[in-house]
């Protein structure tokens, strides 16, 4: 009888010690996970376009931002900030994107270039490819990286439309500024 009370007894306790340590993990892994899921606010400002062209402007604004907004769709911890403001590509203004990051509570500033080149013999062409380029800056206004897509070198894409190029070039840039700072970390 002592035998089987005590061996109960140390069943209980066994049992009763399992599900406090489970409950204990299960507390630290969603405690975890809730620190991670805080959302992190990109900022996207408004591409720079060469040519300056006011006719392309729109089209190449719609174009860029869809393409972007599109590879944010899956992302839970990472939200695409909007700003309509032109700065320039290649003399970006430290305190004024540190401004900005501060406002919109944002993690980092890109700062985007797009450039239009026509790819033909003469008068003749037969498509309009782009170029688009991101730099990548964090919250104190520090340059981090820079990488560009040259959609016809790395596609070899003759024929399409210059939205189409828009697209795939942003989308490119995208996935070799993610590789970058995954290599620096």
């Amino acid at each position: 009888m002592y035998y089987k009370f005590t061996l109960s007894t140390f069943i209980f306790i066994l049992f009763s010690g399992f599900t406090e340590m489970a409950a204990q993990d299960i507390v630290k892994i969603t405690e975890q996970r809730a620190g991670s899921r805080e959302s992190q606010n990109i900022i996207y400002f408004t591409p720079s376009i060469y040519p300056d062209v006011a006719e392309i402007k729109d089209a190449t604004n719609e174009a860029f931002f869809s393409a972007v907004s599109d590879s944010y769709v899956n992302n839970r911890n990472r939200r695409m900030v909007r700003v309509d403001m032109p700065v320039t590509y290649e003399d970006a203004d430290r305190n004024t994107i540190r401004e900005i990051c501060i406002n919109n509570n944002a993690t980092h500033a890109v700062i985007p270039h797009v450039k239009f080149f026509k790819v033909g013999l003469g008068q003749f062409v037969f498509s309009s490819q782009v170029v688009v380029s991101m730099k990548l800056y964090d919250a104190d206004g520090n340059f981090i990286s820079e990488s560009s897509y040259d959609t016809f070198r790395k596609n070899a894409r003759i024929m399409g439309s210059a939205q189409n190029s828009i697209r795939i070039g942003t989308n490119g840039v995208l996935k070799q500024l993610t590789q970058n700072m995954k290599r620096k970390k």
